[in-house]
C-alpha cells in the first residue's frame, strides 16, 4: 500500500520558497478561476503552497473549503506529478464552482503539467544529444 499522506516535505513552508516559484515559474498551467505556477526543484517530489487571497474569495469559509480541496488533490496525485514546486492561486469567481467540478479542474490542471514538464525534459534532452560537442 503506498503512502498518500500530505507530511511537511510536500509544502512550501516559508516566504522564500514562495519567492522563487514566483520568480522563476517555468510552467503556468490556467483552470478557471485557478492559476498553478510551477518551477522545477532538484528534490524528486512535488511541494505544493497555496494562495487564495481574501480580495478573490471574500469569506473564510469558502477560502478554507478550496484549499482543503487542493490539498487533497495534491495529496492523491503525489506520486504522478513531476518534481517541482506548485503555487495555486485562486482567482474571481472559483468559490462558486462545486467540488466535482473543481476536482475534475484540478485533475486536469495536474495532467497538463506533467505533460508540460515531460515535454519540456524530452526538448532540454534532444537538443542535449543534438549540438556538436566542443573539442
Amino acid at each position: 500500500m503506498s503512502c498518500h499522506g500530505f507530511p511537511r516535505h510536500l509544502r512550501l513552508l516559508n516566504a522564500g520558497e514562495y519567492r522563487h516559484v514566483f520568480d522563476h515559474a517555468a510552467f503556468k498551467i490556467h483552470g478557471k478561476g485557478l492559476l498553478a505556477l510551477a518551477s522545477p526543484n532538484a528534490l524528486g517530489h512535488p511541494r505544493v503552497g497555496l494562495v487564495f487571497s481574501k480580495k478573490n474569495v471574500r469569506r473564510a469559509v469558502d477560502r478554507n473549503r478550496l484549499k482543503r480541496l487542493v490539498r487533497e488533490s495534491i495529496r492523491l496525485q503525489q506520486h504522478q506529478l513531476p518534481a517541482v514546486d506548485i503555487v495555486v492561486l485562486s482567482r474571481r469567481g472559483v468559490h462558486e464552482l462545486d467540488n466535482d467540478t473543481l476536482h475534475r479542474q484540478l485533475y486536469g490542471m495536474w495532467r497538463r503539467l506533467e505533460k508540460d514538464v515531460r515535454k519540456q525534459s524530452t526538448a532540454a534532452v534532444s537538443q542535449d544529444t543534438s549540438s556538436p560537442s566542443s573539442r
